[in-house]
């Protein structure tokens, strides 16, 4: 028998006039385990859809599903993350991130139209990502200005570059100034080259980005 993973993934989507609720709770065999817009979970093969949700593919921790023609990777513990819709607040303006179970706030989002992992560094002054997630989205780096970084492991290498865009839900800001770095990391380091664009608050375990003007 399959064990059901206990950890809480979300991603929250617009879709439609409302924001649409994903949630990958576990997996059961080859099946996503989701809870779509709170309801009761549902085992949901690939090719099969649960109330416009489409699964992809699904594997180990992740599962790939497909709403409305765009595809996105929820993740056995990655945080909750939920973005307004027309109704909840102006599409195109508004965050809301939810802290994950270490506290840490995570998002599913793009650099370049390319999916990525972002979480929150509000003490990074820019985007900052590794040498292999920089080449996996196509980011020709090396064309960047070349500086040297003070990493736990001493001195590195890295690359000051621009992206042409990152988007987080229907939210997406151009020309974002970001660091390349040689040594690995799991997450793409969300800086304030991104975060100062919105007016930030934090409530407890939830934090809203709102857009500035």
């Amino acid at each position: 028998m399959q064990r059901l993973a206990t950890a809480l993934a979300g991603l929250a989507l617009a879709c439609g006039a409302a924001a649409q609720s994903v949630s990958l709770q576990g997996m059961l065999g080859s099946k996503a385990l989701l809870v779509v817009d709170g309801g009761a979970p549902r085992s949901v093969a690939p090719g099969e859809s649960h109330q416009g949700v489409k699964v992809i593919s699904a594997s180990g921790d992740q599962a790939v599903v497909e709403i409305k023609g765009q595809k996105h990777t929820l993740r056995i513990g990655d945080s909750q993350v939920s973005f307004g819709g027309s109704g909840g607040g102006a599409t195109g303006t508004k965050i809301v991130l939810h802290a994950g179970s270490h506290g840490h706030f995570l998002s599913q989002g793009t650099i370049n139209g390319r999916a990525v992992q972002f979480m929150v560094d509000t003490g990074a002054s820019v985007v900052g990502l590794g040498v292999s997630e920089a080449e996996r989205v196509g980011l020709d780096y090396k064309n960047g200005r070349q500086v040297r970084m003070q990493t736990a492991n001493g001195v590195t290498p890295a690359w000051l570059v621009k992206l042409a865009s990152v988007r987080i839900g229907d939210v997406e800001i151009y020309d974002v100034d970001a660091v390349v770095g040689a040594q690995s990391m799991p997450y793409v380091l969300l800086g304030n080259s991104f975060l100062s664009r919105f007016q930030m608050r934090r409530d407890n375990e939830q934090m809203v980005l709102e857009r500035r003007y």
